[in-house]
């Protein structure tokens, strides 16, 4: 029998890190900036706090470790990391008005490589014969639950039972919905997204508004990629384990109609279907690989149902995408 109970616990562990990323593209993509760096953002991310919590365990020895400081400096290395990440996408689109698509694609490479380069250099330094890097210390605080989790039954197990980061990503989505629905900087940077030029004879700065989105949005996909490590993979990094869940990310931005309160239950939505194979019976290689199709079949069937309506709150913004020209207005 289908065991429910089990399986939302693991869909929703698995849509967080889509959560985190979808939020970080939305808020870019608001500004009218398409960041297809994304993928390459999470695993700069994670590698980044990979590498703060590999020298913070190191550095203790065989010491328990301080809970705060195991949280904040793989934490801190994350949003650095990311921030910067964010800025190069946001000079090379923004100032220079190079073309956000090949300088996404290109950041995802760059990501991808810088991940490995730095992560196969921290397994020579643990001299383990493995190809992974373990930090069970640091994994266990990130993703410690409530105590009282586990006596609340079916209850606590499918509300209760997750580290921080779970929350965090709700709630980081509830706020970056209500700033763009609720508030004027949201209505300014929506303003951007939408007309750059008509923001602009309106007195908004719009690269200072499409700069904010970008970094923003790089920090928060970021932290998409340390849950990954920290929580989802139980503090273990290998090189390549990430596969296409920044894409997943990205599609999911579509599927949500770019609405970042949507996404907490599109993630947990996207979260499920990827890992359907597992709780389905005949789950073969073939079936297997056609389960894990679900995620990008729902979004293409959701664009093209949106694009028939033809509702303009169902569409992305006017200016996604293009380069903006102060000249030209």
């Amino acid at each position: 029998m289908f065991d429910l109970v089990s399986f939302i616990p693991r869909a929703i562990i698995q849509g967080m890190p889509l959560l985190f990323g979808c939020t970080g593209e939305t808020i870019s993509e608001k500004a009218g900036s398409l960041n297809l760096g994304i993928p390459g953002v999470m695993y700069v991310g994670a590698m980044c706090g990979v590498i703060g919590a590999f020298f913070y365990e190191r550095s203790c020895g065989g010491a328990d470790l301080n809970p705060f400081l195991a949280i904040m400096i793989p934490f801190l290395s994350c949003l650095v990391g990311s921030l910067l990440m964010g800025l190069l996408f946001a000079v090379l689109t923004v100032t220079l008005r190079a073309n956000q698509n090949v300088v996404g694609l290109a950041m995802t490479t760059f990501g991808v490589g810088f991940g490995n380069f730095f992560g196969g250099s921290l397994m020579k330094l643990t001299g383990s014969s493995v190809p992974s890097i373990a930090l069970s210390k640091t994994s266990i605080i990130f993703s410690k639950a409530l105590p009282f989790a586990k006596d609340l039954g079916w209850f606590g197990k499918i509300f209760l039972s997750y580290g921080f980061m779970t929350y965090l990503a709700v709630v980081i989505a509830i706020i970056a919905a209500y700033i763009l629905k609720r508030t004027r900087v949201g209505l300014q940077l929506r303003a951007v997204g939408e007309n750059p030029a008509t923001a602009d004879a309106a007195g908004i700065d719009v690269n200072k508004y499409k700069y904010f989105a970008i970094c923003i949005g790089c920090m928060i996909a970021g932290l998409g990629g340390l849950y990954y490590v920290m929580d989802y993979a139980s503090g273990v990094w290998s090189n390549d384990a990430f596969g296409d869940r920044g894409w997943l990310a990205i599609a999911l931005v579509i599927f949500t109609l770019w609405k970042p309160n949507v996404a907490v239950f599109g993630s947990i939505l996207f979260g499920g279907l990827y890992i359907l194979y597992l709780f389905m019976p005949g789950s073969g290689m073939a079936v297997k690989e056609l389960y894990k199709m679900l995620p990008y079949v729902v979004t293409i069937l959701v664009l093209i149902i949106t694009s028939m309506r033809r509702k303009r709150e169902h569409q992305p913004p006017e200016s996604l995408g293009l380069p903006y020209f102060r000249e030209d207005r």
